[in-house]
């Protein structure tokens, strides 16, 4: 028996003007489950977002928190949820434990319930000695895991963050990702946009934005083990000749700087003409192993709406 459906976009719209910044958008969160939303900026994760937590109206489609349509029982859906966005507005003059106090009189938690809450969920974020520290003074990484503690003080069942490694050292960023994996063990759903295809990987189920359609959604190993294409690294002392025969080259769906090394999206069956294509100019072409870029980059190109770089 599958678990629950805890978030649900069902073929949603919404314009701004003449902009559609989605477009027929569908997605769950199961309980126990962490659901990446990935694409750059523009794909239309905020959107899509903001749409799920009901801080704007969908002009088409359906949203349910728990089977709860914000359409028809906003209260319910809203205290079923906790949220992130980009930009959290913590208080920056007041202390971590000030500024959890003022989101659980926000919550209107009894003493002891929020006292409860607050202690375990210093200690998961691994905030407890920096309790009497000002929020303004905290390093980016512990600003977003405070932001974090504020979104669950009233223990939703389903935790939405809006890029929440973006701008965070290396070591926070693990740590953040090692926090939700702990949510979701503890059977919560949780939905994270992110903008960084390597962050793809760690997730449950990843959903592919471009324009605001998906493209694609599934589980990382099924939509890699899918992939139509070959990916090759190029190396050659100039790069500069080979980017010029392959840009134009049918046979190369995407192309992308990998370092010391070119990094192309071939179509199967054609690596060796672009192997002979490059070996003039001192082209070397190896094989890699596709990851979500890859496959990012291929779709994208497939809608024909991008371009390869």
């Amino acid at each position: 028996m599958s678990a629950p459906v805890l978030l649900e976009a069902r073929q949603i719209d919404r314009a701004f003007g003449d902009v559609r910044a989605l477009r027929r958008v569908s997605l769950q969160v199961r309980a126990g489950e962490l659901v990446g939303l990935v694409g750059p900026d523009g794909a239309g994760k905020t959107t899509l977002i903001r749409s799920l937590v009901g801080l704007i109206d969908v002009h088409a489609g359906d949203v349910l928190v728990g089977g709860v349509s914000w359409k028809k029982a906003s209260r319910e859906a809203r205290e079923r949820l906790g949220y992130m966005p980009q930009h959290y507005g913590l208080y920056t003059d007041l202390s971590v434990d000030e500024n959890l106090r003022f989101f659980g009189r926000l919550f209107d938690l009894p003493r002891k319930v929020f006292e409860e809450r607050r202690t375990h969920l210093l200690g998961i974020t691994r905030l407890t000695h920096a309790a009497d520290r000002p929020a303004g003074a905290l390093s980016g990484g512990m600003y977003k895991k405070l932001a974090i503690a504020c979104a669950l003080l009233h223990r939703p069942d389903v935790l939405v963050l809006d890029e929440p490694t973006n701008g965070v050292d290396p070591v926070s960023r693990r740590e953040l990702w090692a926090l939700l994996y702990e949510f979701v063990r503890e059977g919560m759903g949780v939905l994270v946009s992110t903008p960084y295809m390597d962050e793809a990987a760690r997730c449950d189920r990843v959903a592919l934005l471009h324009q605001g359609t998906t493209l694609v959604e599934g589980t990382p190993a099924a939509l890699l083990a899918d992939f139509e294409h070959v990916v090759v690294q190029i190396a050659a002392a100039e790069r500069r000749p080979v980017d010029r025969l392959l840009e134009s080259d049918p046979d190369v769906v995407a192309l992308t700087p990998a370092g010391e090394h070119i990094r192309a999206v071939v179509r199967r069956g054609r690596e060796q003409a672009v192997s002979d294509k490059v070996a003039p100019v001192g082209g070397e072409v190896g094989i890699a192993q596709p990851d979500f870029e890859d496959l990012y980059l291929s779709l994208v190109m497939a809608s024909g709406e991008g371009s390869g770089g």
